[in-house]
């Protein structure tokens, strides 16, 4: 089994932070360990003490670095960050007395007085301060690429949420409205065989737009309306006239886009939703205003109310939401229950239907 690389362990290249942070750093711990020597001007020994800073905090640098990946290879969660710093620490501790008895050794072979040595308390600060500047580093890239991955990871899962509700729409038209049709057409059939023929056309072109608007995420609004009045060829011909659909100022409109069966879902719901009767028609309007493709009907609600399909006004929102950023409006009063659809630009709509 091959083992993991760096960046397949952390999730990020650290090749960057390499090259800038160890400079930087090494830098740092020079001006701390032989501040004096850089104050006096002593560039003879610094020639010396500014290589073997640099050796110093690489040693620390990548002997962390290894330690990072170790303990991270172990305990990759967030909630591991507890156990990830005690072997960090403990990683320190090693190195900082290791390399202490290592840098002694060579100051003596160096042949340099004991007063060359750095202050012993400016050690552990220099080396604690390395310390901490690796780990901290690392602990922030790692977090903040799961955190980053958490949100993309939750943005995927609402979009296939999404998705699958639009791909449960494209694939029915409510099971009760094909009940109610063949019932219909079963009454037709006998009393009114030229008019069961023509239902029996509108209905078929009913199903044929369903099954061909199945792979759009948008359609062009003229097409979404034949679709609709042979969708309300078939409720007339249930509800007679107490269903009422008025069709208005929608000349110069048909070719903006519009979200596929979004109609049909509109009149199944207030359908659903309000009485029809010969006292109290449901009158329904579609007309184009300000930019918005306005759905309403005249509030008459039912005292009981069949269950619910799971689909309704809230994946209108969310289907709408994934191609613009203009919001579905719903507006209710006293009298009118209103959706305002944006109606989305031809140069926007071709955007979409390309990708």
């Amino acid at each position: 089994m091959l083992q993991k690389c760096f960046k397949d362990v952390t999730g990020f290249d650290d090749r960057m932070v390499l090259i800038i942070g160890l400079p930087l750093a090494s830098m740092l711990i020079s001006m701390l360990l032989f501040n004096d020597y850089y104050a006096a001007g002593n560039w003879r020994f610094l020639s010396v003490c500014i290589p073997m800073s640099f050796a110093y905090t690489s040693a620390f640098w990548f002997t962390l670095r290894w330690t990072y990946y170790q303990v991270k290879s172990r305990y990759p969660a967030m909630g591991d960050i507890g156990k990830r710093l005690f072997w960090m620490l403990s990683a320190f501790v090693v190195v900082f007395v290791t390399i202490n008895f290592l840098l002694g050794s060579l100051f003596i072979a160096m042949g340099l007085d004991h007063g060359a040595d750095p202050d012993p308390v400016v050690k552990f600060i220099a080396a604690l301060l390395v310390s901490a500047l690796v780990i901290a580093t690392y602990e922030m890239l790692s977090f903040y690429l799961q955190l980053q991955n958490a949100v993309a990871e939750k943005v995927e899962l609402e979009r296939r949420n999404v998705e699958s509700q639009l791909e449960s729409l494209r694939n029915q038209v409510n099971p009760h409205f094909l009940f109610n049709s063949l019932n219909t057409l079963t009454y037709l059939i006998p009393e009114d065989p030229d008019k069961a023929v023509r239902f029996v056309q509108q209905l078929s072109k009913v199903y044929r737009y369903v099954l061909e608007s199945r792979e759009a995420r948008i359609i062009p609004l003229q097409d979404e309306l034949d679709f609709l009045h042979s969708y309300i060829f078939l409720l007339k011909e249930r509800f007679g006239e107490n269903l009422q659909v008025r069709l208005r100022d929608l000349h110069g409109h048909a070719g903006g886009g519009i979200v596929p069966l979004t109609l049909q879902m509109l009149f199944e719901n207030a359908i659903k939703h309000n009485v029809l009767s010969t006292e109290k028609p449901l009158a329904i309007e579609v007309f184009a205003e300000n930019g918005h493709l306005v759905v309403r009907n005249n509030l008459q609600k039912k005292n009981q109310v069949l269950d619910s399909t799971g689909v309704g006004l809230e994946n209108i929102r969310s289907r709408y939401r994934m191609l613009t950023d203009k919001e579905v409006e719903v507006i209710v009063s006293r009298e009118y229950f209103t959706v305002l659809l944006p109606m989305i630009e031809r140069v926007a709509q071709e955007v979409v239907l390309q990708a």
